[in-house]
């Protein structure tokens, strides 16, 4: 054990991560909900577009974060160099417990979609999701080369997937679902009853984009950050962008707007109309690997918080144990332990686990945005290989609109924002303990 992280990533990993940690069940399952709110195409689209751009201006901003503080931990480095220690740790420790849920919720869907395909596994998902977890974290110990090299694998499968399906409606299907469903339309625009389906559509949209940051959490193993990573992460996002809105524009062009605003999965129900209801199975066998994908880079990214927070003191000790093979010796089987124990926990109390973690990915948007101006005005001297374009405008938005999305997921779960405001009540005294015990 050398405790160095290994500079092995370059710009393919970099892109390969930030696919694979944000493209997963959400574009296949989310039109659906979207058009039974919206009922209108072009207002679909443009949902889709506006946090398109939101997610390209938020990866402009982090870019400039990340080159300048070029260390393994994401949010967490950039507010504790800010804000210091106690918010360092207080967007750690939630953005880390976060990620672990949805890792163990990604686990046990991914063990539900494998048993529609075999059927022997009805009854045991838990069981089966718990071995996924395991092999995944043993797979991890083998060293951050292995994995990294699964992660450009899923990644490619996933895009390549998802670009034949674009095809494949546009090439053989019938443009029959571009026109509007008047009752809804009319519903939303003309009564003025707007305002809630745009906000369901925009969070909806909002969440299938989280993950679009995952490359920063590694540009400590960048080979060279300052060029690296902005090709990586600007790179990563924009296809993200042009496979969702190609994606959404290829349901919408198969599927009449009543069956869409029906549809549970509408991937699979476009394929379906496109090559007949068999072909159905061939969208399942996508979403585990899809599922996969984003499991494997939640475990990759994840534990490097961990292991930066104790090598800066606030978290237990041993957490900043690396192997031979680059893999956070302690961080990685922990983040997996918990993430399992979260599987434990139930499908429901995951699911409301999932929802309490949404608050804090978006609390880690907030801070990050917060700390890039923060760090302008503390630290001017700072070293900046890329500097956001339209400072400080672009981040002032960026904040702004983060903070509101912020009270909006607050307003409309109320239950999960009152547990998370009670995780943030609980933090100082664990940091405290914390701090009390490295000191001893």
């Amino acid at each position: 054990m050398d405790n160095k992280l290994l500079k092995i990533l370059g710009v393919g990993f970099g892109v390969a991560v930030t696919l694979g940690g944000t493209i997963g069940t959400g574009i296949l399952r989310k039109p659906g909900p979207i058009a039974a709110e919206l009922g209108d195409p072009g207002l679909i689209m443009l949902v889709w577009v506006l946090v398109s751009i939101y997610a390209l201006i938020g990866t402009i901003c982090t870019v400039e974060l990340g080159t300048m503080l070029p260390r393994a931990g994401g949010w967490y480095v950039f507010t504790r160099r800010a804000f210091g220690d106690y918010p360092g740790f207080v967007v750690g420790i939630n953005s880390w417990l976060g990620t672990c849920s949805a890792l163990g919720f990604g686990g046990y869907t991914l063990a539900e979609y494998t048993a529609l395909l075999f059927p022997v596994l009805e009854g045991v998902e838990y069981w089966f999701a718990l071995c996924i977890i395991a092999l995944l974290a043993g797979f991890h110990w083998l060293g951050l080369g292995w994995a990294s090299s699964f992660q450009n694998v899923m990644s490619l499968i996933k895009g390549g997937g998802l670009l034949i399906f674009i095809l494949a409606c546009f090439f053989y299907g019938e443009p029959v679902g571009l026109e509007k469903t008047n009752e809804v339309t009319a519903t939303v625009l003309g009564h003025g009853k707007w305002i809630a389906p745009l906000l369901f559509s925009l969070q909806a949209v909002f969440y299938t984009f989280d993950g679009w940051h995952s490359a920063a959490y590694f540009s400590e193993e960048d080979r060279n950050p300052s060029r690296n990573l902005p090709k990586s992460m600007i790179g990563g996002v924009l296809l993200i962008i042009i496979i969702y809105l190609l994606t959404n524009w290829a349901i919408l062009y198969v599927l009449p707007m009543e069956t869409l605003q029906q549809s549970k999965l509408a991937a699979a129900d476009a394929i379906a109309v496109v090559f007949g209801a068999g072909a159905g199975k061939w969208v399942t066998v996508f979403l585990i690997i899809s599922i996969l994908g984003i499991v494997n880079a939640q475990l990759l990214f994840n534990p490097r918080v961990i292991f930066s927070m104790s090598r800066d003191g606030l978290f237990f000790r041993g957490g900043d144990q690396v192997n031979k093979k680059g893999t956070p010796a302690m961080a990685m089987p922990l983040t997996a332990l918990i993430a399992i124990l979260f599987i434990l926990s139930g499908r429901e109390t995951s699911e409301k686990l999932s929802d309490i973690a949404t608050f804090f990915f978006v609390l880690g948007y907030v801070s990050g945005f917060a700390s890039l101006i923060m760090l302008r005005r503390k630290e001017p001297g700072l070293p900046r290989p890329w500097r956001t374009p339209l400072y400080p405008y672009l981040p002032a938005a960026m904040l702004l609109v983060s903070v509101v999305f912020l009270i909006i997921a607050a307003y409309q779960d109320t239950g999960a924002s009152l547990y998370a405001i009670g995780f943030l009540a609980l933090s100082y005294p664990v940091y405290r303990m914390i701090i009390w015990l490295n000191r001893r």
